[in-house]
């Protein structure tokens, strides 16, 4: 064995990613009086240290000169490293040439660097890569091109020896755009098996090759031009082009899928569709004109003007029947004009059909709103409702349709899957939900079952949201508009004003015994659009979540609290009023004898008072000094009574009171003071004024 000490070795990384070997300064030479096991061993060691010495001194001058290869040649097996790839590609962006202008220098890309950056992924999602409905429209230009000229030039004499290599030009370009779409786009369009979507190339192509749009495909293809060489240049050889209608197809129901108005582009292209059969009639008019003799008859083209308008113009008049064309002569001609009435008259009526259709599916919403609307007027007129609240039906109405072009938007999401529902919701009230203090720290798919009971409510301007001392069974959530919290003396004044997005009436969904009432109103200011959560779809919803319902109870309790300790809010002084101050608190202790037995004590006073007056008008020929001595001690007697009933809830029994005072609290006798209790009602709800005044009287 070698010493551990002595042949320990070091790696680090050095700078420009080169490996260093450092040796402890003990492994340099062998120390004295090591004991070596194996000479041969040894050596070995020492031979590998220096060489890795060697190597490391080496690389540093290197990297002191600027040079960064490698002397030793790489392994011809393995995967490049990153500095040996970043040198490369440096050495070959040096060796490109540059190009200056303005006195600056700009590097060449290459290509290829471009063509990579085009580079068509493995597989296509049809429903959202936007690049493929690109890639269709460029499919469905080709495809019109053929489908609109291919007949014109077959019968019109448009195609000249003349314009004969521009037409092969924009012929070859359609039929490249063709091949690409069959080798290259449509064997890697994502197709879903078994509720899988399939990316795999292999099975992506395997499933192309086995459909019906791929023998379109290759039919639409075939190079039937090639009988140019023998025929001559004969667009009837390209007729197949025309069976590539599947991409047309497809484009269009992409296109329809995209649109916020689709009806308008349905209607554009069945109105193209009509184009295109008048069309092909004009073209078939002409041929027959050409079979009969151009100029022969009256019914067929007489050869002035412009061919393709003069032809064009009698396919409209006929098709469409119009009237008003020459009599056929012939034959020929009596059967041609037959059959291009009878198919006139099917193909109008079947387009003018399908273009009812379309507008009528445009505005089935509309129509359904206005249904919904007479019925309710007249049902209103039925019973002789007043015309004040048939207006604000009718203002409801419209302005319902105008806001959200629906009358019930729970109706319409109920036709979606749950997790669509559940993604509406979320993107539209869960920030606002969320928001709320009751509902902070709850479980989020609690939350989320919420969302989905949330019922969309509009009210118009003036309509009571709530009013004072109702039961609170719903909470608001604010999506649209502004509402107004009234209070004050008269219910009149605004104390508040909520905008979008407040929550309001949420402690009222968690109060035991029976809920709690509101304590002010809620009016909208204008129209607004509220989201309502009612207490029996919270508690359904809480059976399943105890934990978040053990939660809620807790902070209701808490809210309700504090809500009771709260003080009414009262509306600014205004005018003389702010100068002076507003009234102080009635005292603690005049509120705990309130509270207490204080109604009958008070009842008794008074009663005292009274018989203590008649007894001073029967007994007022007695002396000063003896009526003073019972008058003190009446009074003392009187004070300590009134003190025993404040500590004890039940008056005292006729054995407690002194015997002196059993009939009147008050001794008999005359005094020159006067007590005078009174209550009135304070300006704070629930609460009254004490009144204690001791008078002096007048001596006569």
């Amino acid at each position: 064995m070698v010493d551990d000490r002595v042949w320990h070795l070091v790696f680090t990384l050095g700078e420009g990613n080169a490996l260093a070997y450092h040796l402890p300064p003990s492994a340099k030479s062998k120390p004295l009086g090591t004991p070596v096991i194996n000479e041969y061993a040894d050596a070995q060691l020492h031979n590998l240290v220096r060489r890795m010495y060697q190597r490391t001194a080496l690389y540093k001058r290197k990297l002191t000169e600027g040079e960064i290869s490698s002397p030793e040649p790489s392994p011809p097996t393995g995967k490049p490293t990153a500095a040996s790839s970043t040198q490369e590609s440096n050495s070959k962006l040096k060796k490109e040439p540059n190009c200056g202008v303005l006195c600056c220098k700009f590097q060449k890309v290459p290509l290829g660097e471009h063509l990579k950056r085009f580079r068509i992924p493995s597989s296509i999602d049809a429903h959202t890569d936007r690049l493929y409905l690109l890639w269709l429209l460029l499919v469905t230009v080709a495809y019109n091109w053929n489908c609109w000229l291919i007949p014109l030039r077959l019968v019109f004499p448009y195609q000249t020896p003349n314009n004969t290599c521009y037409w092969l030009v924009m012929d070859i370009v359609c039929d490249c755009i063709y091949l690409c779409d069959m080798l290259l786009i449509q064997p890697r369009l994502q197709f879903v098996k078994g509720g899988e979507i399939i990316v795999e190339s292999n099975e992506l192509k395997r499933h192309y090759r086995n459909s019906t749009k791929f023998q379109l495909d290759v039919a639409s293809i075939m190079p039937f031009d090639v009988f140019y060489l023998f025929f001559g240049f004969n667009p009837i050889f390209r007729t197949n082009r025309i069976l590539k209608y599947t991409s047309f197809l497809e484009f269009n129901h992409h296109l329809e899928s995209l649109m916020n108005k689709a009806y308008v582009y349905r209607i554009i292209r069945t109105t193209g569709y009509l184009l295109f059969i008048l069309h092909i009639n004009a073209c078939i008019y002409y041929c027959a004109s050409k079979y009969e003799g151009i100029g022969t008859t009256k019914w067929v083209y007489n050869g002035e003007g412009n061919k393709y308008l003069r032809c064009f113009y009698w396919a409209v008049r006929s098709l469409i029947t119009i009237g008003g064309l020459p009599e056929p002569q012939t034959s020929f001609e009596i059967i041609f004009q037959l059959l291009n009435f009878f198919c006139g008259v099917f193909v109008f009526s079947s387009l003018i059909g399908q273009m009812r259709d379309i507008i009528g599916a445009s505005t089935a919403s509309q129509n359904n709103f206005r249904v919904c609307m007479d019925h309710t007027i007249a049902y209103m007129n039925n019973y002789s409702i007043p015309q004040r609240v048939q207006n604000r039906v009718r203002t409801w109405f419209e302005y319902t349709w105008d806001s959200q072009r629906i009358l019930d938007e729970s109706g319409f999401l109920e036709s979606l899957p749950t997790t669509m529902q559940l993604s509406i919701a979320i993107d539209m009230n869960f920030s606002v939900l969320n928001k709320v203090d009751l509902f902070k720290g709850c479980d989020t798919q609690m939350i989320y079952d919420m969302l989905l009971k949330l019922k969309s409510t509009i009210y118009l301007p003036g309509d009571f949201v709530c009013k004072k001392g109702e039961i609170g069974r719903e909470m608001y959530i604010i999506k649209q508009g502004e509402i107004q919290v009234l209070g004050g003396p008269d219910g009149a004044q605004v104390l508040v004003t909520l905008k979008a997005g407040t929550v309001f009436g949420e402690i009222s969904l968690l109060a035991t015994g029976g809920g709690s009432r509101r304590t002010a109103d809620v009016v909208a200011h204008g129209f607004a659009n509220l989201l309502t959560l009612d207490k029996k779809t919270l508690q359904e919803i809480l059976q399943h979540y105890p934990d978040s319902k053990k939660r809620l109870m807790k902070k209701a309790r808490v809210l309700l609290k504090q809500k009771g300790k709260a003080t009414e809010i009262t509306p600014p002084r205004k005018g003389l009023a702010c100068l002076f101050p507003s009234k102080k608190e009635t005292p603690k202790i005049f509120q705990a004898f309130l509270r207490g037995p204080g109604k009958a004590d008070l009842g008794r006073l008074f009663t005292l008072k009274r018989e203590q007056a008649a007894q001073k008008e029967n007994e007022n020929s007695k002396g000063e000094g003896k009526g003073e001595e019972y008058e003190d001690k009446g009074r003392e007697l009187a004070e300590k009574a009134m003190d025993r009933d404040k500590c004890r809830a039940s008056p005292p029994t006729a054995e407690e009171m002194p015997p002196l005072i059993r009939r009147a609290v008050l001794p008999r006798g005359t005094s020159h003071q006067s007590l005078i209790i009174s209550m009135a009602p304070s300006t704070q709800v629930g609460e009254e004024v004490l009144t204690v005044e001791v008078k002096e009287k007048a001596e006569q």
